[in-house]
């Protein structure tokens, strides 16, 4: 059995990714801040539910002692969890953009490091953005030119960049990121735009499932390698 967490899957591109990897066949710890709506989702998929805020660090340590006492190793890591830090721009919303979509990152990539040392095949997940690089966001015929998202965008480069330094860091496990594609959730509701959350989630499973010789340090889409 493959042992899988995934931060932030309570819905959206968290949930459908549970869902599927759940029906590959992967022992799915979902993992989300809300106790209530964390066990929720977990039931309805048949997944194991962790209470697991990436902004604490109590928390986070928490939940992988769980799953250490009950699996013993980590097989894939989905660092889904994220905020998108709309609207106007200030000091205390920089901190929680970051705290969220970068600094959790890290908090549970050191807590989960140990067990996934564990894995024959050990594979991280980094669900970021092209909103996030560079070459997307200064060519105006991409979509991501006009998007005013400066601390989501600014932080999902910090995301992409912690995935590319993990995987020089870490040689043995394979650490990519990835664009999901424009999705329908509770974050873009205000935009209107998106497609279902299970076509999306598709993308995480794919690298989610990479075989050993799969590639490491990359940001992709459902198309391939993405300049950034």
């Amino acid at each position: 059995m493959t042992v899988t967490l995934i931060t932030g899957a309570n819905k959206g591109i968290g949930f459908e990714t549970a869902r599927q990897l759940g029906d590959l066949g992967h022992v799915v710890y979902l993992g989300a801040r809300d106790a209530g709506l964390g066990a929720k989702a977990a039931a309805t998929l048949g997944a194991r539910f962790v209470q697991l805020d990436v902004t604490d660090d109590a928390s986070v340590r928490d939940a992988l002692a769980t799953i250490e006492s009950a699996e013993g190793r980590l097989d894939v890591l989905v660092h889904n969890a994220g905020v998108l830090g709309e609207g106007i721009v200030d000091g205390p919303k920089a901190l929680r953009v970051f705290d969220t979509n970068a600094v959790g990152i890290v908090r549970v990539t050191e807590a989960a490091l140990p067990l996934l040392r564990k894995s024959s095949n050990p594979t991280v997940v980094t669900v970021s953005s092209s909103m996030g690089s560079f070459w997307a966001v200064t060519n105006p015929d991409r979509p991501e030119f006009a998007m005013p998202l400066a601390l989501y965008a600014a932080s999902k480069a910090a995301a992409t960049m912690l995935t590319l330094q993990y995987a020089k860091s870490q040689p043995g496990i394979k650490f990519n990121a990835l664009e999901p594609g424009t999705t329908a959730t509770d974050m873009t509701s205000a935009f209107g735009i998106g497609r279902p959350a299970e076509e999306s989630a598709k993308v995480v499973v794919r690298l989610a499932t990479l075989g050993p010789d799969g590639p490491t340090g990359t940001l992709q889409d459902e198309l391939g390698e993405l300049s950034w």
